[in-house]
């Protein structure tokens, strides 16, 4: 087994390091949608049409019409038309069209369009091109469409490259810290590192079938090392408590693996299902974050199965090796002192805690029921970056400026017909101009400019009366543009995500009872997570919505929240959320079936594991730390996300709450009706064969 995790380490950091080079970097758009099929119509009917750069030049000392700003400028984009990359350049100095130069006269753009046609190919060619845009004694700034995605990308990359660099450090000593030995320690990294590129083999396997977006990385280092670590603490943890209850090395690993062994499998399989669920969304960018978390999840919960197993059976004692001595750890039990007084406090007052956690988790919930939804513009990058600059520039100091022009393609009529219609298309509130950019036949492109940001309610309410227009008699009239994709992809990500959400509980459920043998415990589990779930929503509405701490935290506040965000941040959060209930539950069942008495169960289970799930927690939150402190506001919106559910759920979740609700429900935490009770007898997951437990009488709860 550790042969074949050696050969896996080798073809990973080999062939499948190699699949950085073949995801892609778009697939925001849904194919059935009418703004991806306006583009594509407009490609086929009159060229590819795209604007995708835009040039800013600027002056403080000179005016646009002055030599020493006009000449560079000029021979600037002379140059720039004779590149192989660069379809067409039109600057005011051409067409002295008043939207192109400033109102003060100190800034002109020019609008660069690429000959690629492929998201993909666009940004390299634009790498390439970048250098010669530059005019001598000119300050000069690229933004738009491909700029603005370049720099999101690259943003994106620099911050996962820090933050692991600051993570992994961290780690370590949190480990060292936790386990009190260096051998021990680095058991979880080894299995998160197998994790991680096992996964990036994964996904080079599945570049071959299907386009796979470059989000699938990050996800993959994200919940791969998140994951990988976590289970490998829960069952290094077993191992070194049956070795100290006495037990020789294979027995400790069969102990270990018929009980953290199936929580492992439980859990892994329950996280990739919830994962899998993003997989039903059309857009590329999503199902590649599910590709992604699946494989990761998927490796991480094998190699925790198979290969540390295989490592624990060669060290065997010696996994307790180089211990570095911490005098506080003499002062615990095995189990920790602290967290027997915590289980004992919850079980003497179920009530008190139940109420008191659930009226402070609806606090933090609230804002999450006002939560808007709108797309990414340039200001989820940092202030200073240049796409930024140029579109809070053309904003502010062009008329009728924008970086996003609402397009329609008028297809099936005259040229005649479809400039009347751009009168009327002019006429629409918020729209500042109309202009015909393109016209071939019976097909002509319409260009409508609008005050405020592409993502703005006058920009959404103007592309919504568009398409409420009635076109020219036996035309067809599609709208495109970023307003118009952003609708698109809001209208397709709320259809779907009923189904997403049935999906997830619907794995859970039936996974959760197969474990446990309970009807209401999956049930409740559900409820538990999506507790943690609208907490973290709530959070993240009050920061980026509404705009609080955006100084202390370094973001630009849009009054609105992108949703492939919170879709992303449930399956994942849903996913972990299930994690700590199986690792509590799994030591809970295990009492009850030993002894039959449930608040002992549970206080035990809560006892054994409280110090484990916080370990495992502190260790994830240190993972997405990272993500946080980032440059771009919506990776720094999943990172805080996830650190808030993160905390709310291993700490007032599952150390509280689910204990509380337990001692309450008493023997009805595993009721299952007679029919589902005989699928368990045999389809179960369980340890071992179920014992006959001693039932015990059940004390009073006390509020």
């Amino acid at each position: 087994m550790l042969a074949a995790a050696a050969v896996l380490v080798v073809v990973g950091l080999t062939w499948g390091a190699g699949v950085f080079g073949k995801v892609t970097g778009g697939g925001f758009d849904d194919p059935a949608s009418e703004s991806t099929k306006a583009r594509d119509r407009i490609i086929a009917e009159l060229g590819n049409q795209d604007v995708d750069v835009l040039v800013l030049y600027s002056s403080d000392s000179t005016t646009v019409d002055q030599p020493a700003f006009r000449d560079p400028v000029t021979t600037t984009l002379t140059a720039l038309r004779g590149l192989p990359e660069v379809a067409s350049v039109t600057s005011w100095y051409d067409t002295q069209a008043p939207n192109l130069v400033s109102a003060d006269r100190h800034a002109t753009y020019a609008v660069v369009q690429l000959r690629a046609v492929e998201p993909d190919d666009k940004t390299a060619a634009y790498e390439r091109v970048e250098p010669a845009l530059d005019a001598p004694g000119v300050t000069t700034d690229a933004g738009g469409t491909v700029p603005f995605l370049y720099e999101a990308n690259h943003q994106t990359e620099r911050d996962l490259v820090r933050a692991e660099t600051i993570s992994l450090p961290v780690l370590l000593v949190l480990l060292v810290v936790i386990f009190g030995g260096l051998v021990a320690a680095g058991m979880p990294l080894l299995i998160g590192g197998l994790a991680i590129l096992g996964a990036f083999v994964a996904i080079r396997l599945l570049t071959l079938a299907t386009d796979v977006s470059v989000f699938a990385i990050n996800v993959i280092t994200l919940i791969g090392l998140g994951m990988a670590i976590d289970y490998a603490l829960f069952v290094v943890s077993r191992f070194r408590e049956e070795l100290a209850a006495g037990h020789d090395t294979p027995a400790a690993i069969q102990r270990t693996m018929t009980t953290a062994g199936r929580t492992v499998m439980v859990s892994g399989l329950t996280i990739a299902l919830a994962l899998a669920s993003l997989l039903i969304y059309p857009q590329v960018f999503l199902r590649s974050m599910g590709f992604g978390g699946v494989a990761a999840v998927l490796v991480a919960m094998l190699g925790a199965l198979t290969v540390l197993p295989a490592l624990l059976a060669v060290l065997g004692p010696r996994v307790n090796a180089l211990r570095i001595p911490m005098p506080w750890r003499r002062r615990t039990a095995t189990h920790g002192d602290g967290w027997a007084r915590v289980a004992r406090s919850v079980m003497r007052r179920p009530w008190l805690y139940a109420v008191g956690v659930v009226a402070i988790l609806a606090v933090f919930a609230a804002p999450a029921v006002r939560m808007e939804f709108g797309g990414f513009d340039e200001r989820v990058l940092p202030a200073g970056s240049e796409p930024r600059v140029v579109a809070d520039r053309l904003a502010t100091g062009f008329p009728g400026g924008t970086v996003g022009p609402i397009e329609v393609l008028v297809s099936g009529a005259p040229e005649a017909a479809a400039r009347q219609f751009a009168e009327r298309v002019g006429q629409v509130p918020g729209v500042t101009g109309v202009q015909v950019t393109a016209n071939r036949g019976d097909s002509t492109l319409l260009s409508a400019t609008y005050t405020g940001e592409s993502t703005g309610q006058v920009a959404q309410d103007a592309v919504r009366t568009i398409r409420d227009l009635p076109g020219p008699a036996a035309a067809e009239v599609l709208v495109t543009g970023r307003t118009a994709a952003d609708l698109d992809l809001i209208s397709s990500l709320a259809s779907r995500l009923p189904w997403m959400a049935l999906i997830m509980a619907s794995a859970t459920l039936v996974l959760l009872f197969l474990a446990f043998g309970s009807v209401v415990l999956p049930i409740k589990a559900v409820l538990m997570n999506l507790v943690s779930i609208g907490a973290s929503f709530g959070v993240v509405v009050w920061v980026f919505q509404d705009g609080h701490l955006a100084d202390l935290l370094g973001f630009t506040p849009t009054g609105f929240i992108e949703p492939s965000n919170p879709i992303l941040m449930l399956a994942v959060l849903f996913g972990l959320a299930t994690d700590y209930e199986v690792f509590l539950l799994s030591r809970v069942r295990e009492e009850w079936d030993r002894t039959g008495n449930n608040t002992a169960s549970v206080a035990h289970g809560l006892a054994r594991t409280g110090r484990i799930i916080t370990a495992a927690a502190l260790l994830l939150i240190v993972v997405v730390a990272g993500f946080a402190t980032g440059g771009i506001m919506f990776i720094k919106l999943i990172g805080i996300g996830m650190i808030v559910a993160i905390v709310v759920d291993a700490t007032l979740v599952r150390a509280l709450l689910v204990p509380a609700t337990m001692r309450l429900l008493g023997r009805w935490n595993w009721w299952a009706p007679g029919p589902l009770g005989r699928v368990y007898s045999r389809y179960g997951l369980r340890e071992t064969e179920a014992p006959q437990p001693v039932r015990e009488p059940e004390p009073a709860s006390r509020s």
